[in-house]
This record gives structure tokens, sequence and C-alpha cells, in this order.
């Protein structure tokens, strides 16, 4: 799914069918839900889950929590504006 396409997916009433929680979350921090966000990636031990959730910590202003996040992701702490590093995470994690 091209990165467009998931950002028309946002006007649905709910995140693309087979979506990963990550991508979910991406989902709904997308339409402005960071709770539903956080929420979808909480409950999931994976990398990119964790990725994601280092990214809602950065929306929150919590760049401390942030990079803990990163380094469970393996990831490092990033510095680009946040509407960038979310379409990239969508990009990355969106499958195919």
């Amino acid at each position: 799914m091209p990165l467009d396409k998931f950002r028309r997916s946002l006007a649905g009433e709910a995140p693309p069918e087979g979506a990963s929680p990550a991508l979910a979350a991406l989902w709904h921090q997308g339409r402005g839900d960071w709770q539903a966000a956080h929420e979808a990636v909480m409950s999931d031990g994976s990398k990119e889950a964790a990725w994601v959730h280092a990214h809602l910590h950065r929306v929150e202003g919590d760049e401390s929590n942030a990079a803990y996040w990163y380094n469970r992701a393996g990831q490092p702490h990033c510095q680009e504006p946040l509407d960038s590093e979310w379409a990239d995470l969508v990009i990355t994690l969106m499958p195919g």
C-alpha cells in the first residue's frame, strides 16, 4: 500500500485490514488520536512497535521516554520533523 493510499485510509473508520499493531498505531496517530495509537503498541513486544512507541513519545514531547523506546527498537533517536518520521515509519512498516 503506497503512502498516499495509507493517508486516504485515515478517512475510514478503522485501520487497514491486516495492519500490524505498529501500523495501526501510526494510523491512529495520523488521525490525531495519540491515546489509541499508544494503546495499539503497548501490548506488542516487537521492535517495530517499540519504534512507533518511541515516535509517539516524541509527539508527546517526552524525549527521555522516546530514547528508551528507540533503544528497545534498536533504532537511532530520530531528529527529523515528526511528520517526516511518521511518513518514513509508515513506508518502512507497510507490508509488500
